[in-house]
């Protein structure tokens, strides 16, 4: 939000220098981003003076150009050469002296001394359009002979200047979305704080002028929907001449970014900008019927708006129309038909106050965002409609004329009472972390027009302005005291306070950021996407069904209209993102919570019970194992990459080998894979995800995917704590055997019946030869398995050693049906 240093000079007497300015605004809790230096004529003619011509001969080697001499104040006169007909001696003009740049058509150009045609030029005398003051190039402006020479073109033109503040201001100060309440922040900063002068006394523009002329146009306002319009006044004026604006109102509005367009819209919006409340001009006799209605009209209606596109209706848009159609849409944009025109002499001015919740509804179904919305989607002040309307009503009368043809108008059928709210000093000291003074506290509050109704030993009585719609409770009233007070006159304590904290275990954030370092120390990079996500991808789903899905109940888009009932979706959207912009070789990971919602208890008035909430950890990975060089161009990750990453967390969070049950898995997702679970607990689901799926994503390159259960592992080995043992002065000892199998066993049905038989000494089991051929009968594969054994008391045994690979043989042919290759 842009508020003029000028502007505020109306409200209040403002010496100090705009940086000043600046910090105090920061300071109570209106963050100053920038300060542009504004100029009604951009370069401000710096560098242009007033000057008399002495001399003026023809140019010697040229029959349209003169050789002046020039007097612009100096020692010495300038040389200068020009081509305007009309320069003569005598004359005062305008002159661009050597390094001024001007803008002619925005197009910077900077004067240089220069010959022409063999004669010194050290300047330029100037025409309109080369001073970017007018429009004419007929000859060299030739000014009043009484100009004083040397006097600055700025000075003499009385350009505008004015430092602009560009204000990040938050949702909640709606009071501040003016230049009268950042001025009404300044003046109690200044009243208030013991490193300024203080003094300051706050004005408000008198309309006690206000007065009807006559009666001669009466307009009657109805209000059909009192929900979406507590209060609604208006006015009229007859007789108005629409012509451009007064330089000054110009100034005002251009030195904040708005465009003058006539002398009665103008007005409207300097008031706005003023006070904070928008208006609204109608040309009155458009208004069929002289009759306002305040009203919702049918779902669907069309209604062509002021940027002359035809919009329709949604159920809750607030309109205003006339007997017989809509004319303006509340408090959000004007209609095309029932502006003010060239043409308007008769005006109705509006000043209302819209519910805010409507305001928001309609701006956002219609994509709409006008300085109107902006200020009533956060509140506006019902009690100041009718000040505002005789701002502007007297306001126009000076600028454009006319009468004042009708008493205010103002429907307000329940006044809306300034809030009571209560506040505790001691509170108020413990909040803030110093004790302020009560005379103090009540100073800052009446400065922010708070009134104090009553006050005692121990708090006050607070009466709150309809203004300050953020203030309702004693926390609000306290972070109004400190603002003003002034953070940094908080002094901080040399006493150290101290508190012993009991985390309970297992650390879940602890964990999350330790298998978060190890993925990214293993070249994983971590993602975040959106928990609210599309309702496409849950339609006709199967595996995520939509009747499990969380629907937002106003969804800002179809996109956005329903929380993720997994990771999946979002993370394909990232891969696909990556992966169109060839950044192929992937591997991603991501912490995040979803959401389901439980069919069968959608009657239950417990949120725990109709909704549950999950964390999950997953992973991405796409591409090459290793970046693109000359020895490894072309190895692709694969199932057994992903498998030893997630092995690899397991084995982190201290589950052992032996404990993780491996089950085939096949979905609709993931085409083929593996279910890990650990003690009867699934925690981990993997593999490649389907064609079907990808191609949703526009992804032709194989995807591996998987999902970890993390609450529920964490419940299983979160208490896990890493001990450290001595290496063993033993030595190991490995075995091989060759087994025919069924093709149907896996190798881990062999690790599990090893890890029966072998609890102490079998220390690792490896599978590192699969062979499938013309010397295997069909149906029957080969497993080449390793058996590392170790025994931490002693060395052991050749006889220890044959006794157990010979008890795992027998068990091997006994529940695998195995055959022992010898």
């Amino acid at each position: 939000m842009k508020i003029s240093n000028n502007w505020l000079k109306n409200y209040l007497t403002l010496e100090l220098h705009p940086e000043k300015v600046s910090r105090i605004l920061t300071d109570c809790g209106l963050e100053v981003e920038g300060i542009e230096q504004y100029e009604s004529l951009k370069g401000g003619l710096q560098g242009v003076f007033i000057g008399e011509v002495i001399t003026c001969e023809k140019h010697p080697n040229s029959d349209h150009l003169s050789v002046t001499t020039v007097d612009v104040g100096r020692p010495e006169y300038l040389h200068i050469v020009c081509g305007a007909q009309n320069v003569a001696a005598g004359q005062k003009v305008p002159v661009a002296t050597i390094g001024t740049i001007l803008y002619n058509g925005n197009e910077p150009f900077e004067i240089k001394k220069s010959k022409i045609r063999g004669e010194l030029s050290e300047g330029m005398i100037c025409a309109e359009d080369e001073l970017g003051i007018g429009t004419s190039h007929e000859g060299i402006m030739v000014l009043d002979p009484a100009s004083k020479v040397g006097t600055s073109a700025k000075e003499f033109f009385g350009l505008y200047e004015d430092a602009v503040y560009e204000i990040g201001l938050t949702p909640n100060r709606s009071d501040a979305t003016s230049h009268f309440g950042v001025a009404r922040d300044l003046a109690a900063a200044l009243n208030n704080r013991k490193e300024e002068k203080g003094g300051v006394s706050l004005k408000l523009p008198d309309v006690s002028a206000f007065k009807t002329d006559n009666h001669d146009l009466q307009i009657e306002v109805v209000v059909e929907s009192p929900e979406a319009c507590p209060r609604y006044s208006g006015v009229t004026i007859k007789g108005v001449k629409i012509a451009p604006s007064p330089q000054w109102l110009q100034n005002y509005l251009k030195a904040i970014g708005l465009r003058p367009i006539n002398n009665v819209v103008d007005v409207t919006n300097f008031v706005l900008m003023e006070l904070g409340q928008p208006l609204h001009a109608f040309d009155a006799d458009q208004i069929k019927g002289d009759k306002v209605v305040v009203k919702k009209l049918a779902k669907g209606t069309k209604f062509i708006t002021l940027d002359e596109v035809e919009r329709e209706l949604v159920a809750d848009d607030l309109m205003i129309c006339n007997a017989e159609e809509g004319m303006c849409i509340g408090g959000v944009f004007g209609g095309l038909h029932a502006g003010v025109s060239d043409n308007t002499v008769n005006l109705f001015i509006e000043s209302a106050y819209f519910d805010p919740t409507h305001i928001r509804k309609t701006a956002k179904a219609h994509g709409l965002k006008t300085d109107a919305s902006f200020r009533f989607e956060r509140g506006t002040d019902p009690n100041a409609t009718i000040y505002a309307l005789k701002r502007a009503a007297l306001l126009i009368k000076e600028v454009a004329g006319g009468q004042i043809s009708s008493d205010i108008v103002d429907v307000y059928p329940t006044f809306i009472n300034n809030r009571e709210v209560e506040i505790n000093f001691e509170r108020v000291a413990k909040v803030i972390g110093k004790e302020i003074a009560p005379d103090i506290i009540k100073s800052i509050l009446e400065s922010l027009e708070i009134k104090v109704l009553s006050q005692h030993n121990e708090g006050m009585l607070l009466s709150i302005p309809t203004f300050k719609v953020d203030v309702t409770r004693e926390a609000d009233v306290i972070e109004e005291i400190l603002r003003i007070y002034g953070y940094n006159n908080i002094e901080i304590s040399d006493r150290l306070n101290a508190t012993l904290s009991y985390r309970p275990k297992p650390d879940t954030e602890k964990l999350r950021n330790t298998i978060a370092d190890l993925l990214a120390s293993n070249g994983y990079s971590e993602i975040m996407t959106n928990s609210l996500t599309k309702i496409d991808y849950y339609q006709a789903n199967e595996e995520f069904p939509i009747e499990k899905s969380v629907k937002i109940l106003n969804p800002l888009s179809r996109d956005l209209g329903v929380m993720r009932q997994t990771l999946l979706y979002g993370g394909l959207e990232s891969v696909a993102y990556n992966v169109n912009r060839r950044a192929s070789d992937l591997r991603f990971f991501e912490f995040g919570n979803v959401y389901n919602i439980n069919p069968d208890k959608a009657d239950e008035t417990s949120v725990t019970k109709r909704y549950t909430e999950r964390q999950q950890l997953a992973i991405y990975i796409t591409g090459r194992k290793e970046n693109e060089n000359w020895k490894n161009n072309d190895h692709q990750v694969d199932f057994f990459d992903l498998k030893r990453i997630i092995l690899t967390i397991l084995s982190r969070l201290g589950v052992v080998e032996k404990d993780i049950v491996a089950e085939a898995l096949s979905g609709k997702s993931i085409s083929q894979g593996l279910r890990l679970k650990v003690r009867q607990k699934a925690v981990a689901e993997f593999g490649i995800l389907s064609e079907k799926l990808l191609k949703q994503f526009d992804l032709k390159h194989t995807v591996y995917y998987a999902v970890i259960q993390w609450e529920d592992l964490l419940k299983i080995c979160g208490n896990h704590k890493i001990t450290f043992s001595e290496i063993s002065k033993y030595p190991e000892v490995r075995r091989d055997l060759a087994l025919v199998l069924d093709k149907e066993i896996t190798f881990a049905d062999i690790q599990r019946i090893a890890g029966q038989y072998g609890k102490k000494m079998l220390r690792k089991v490896n599978l590192f030869d699969v062979y499938e051929g013309d010397k295997i009968e069909q149906g029957k594969k080969s497993y080449a398995v390793s058996f590392i054994l170790q025994d931490e008391d002693k060395t052991l045994a050749e006889k220890e050693i044959d006794s157990f690979m010979n008890r795992l043989m027998i068990a091997f042919e006994k529940d695998l049906g195995a055959i022992i290759r010898k």
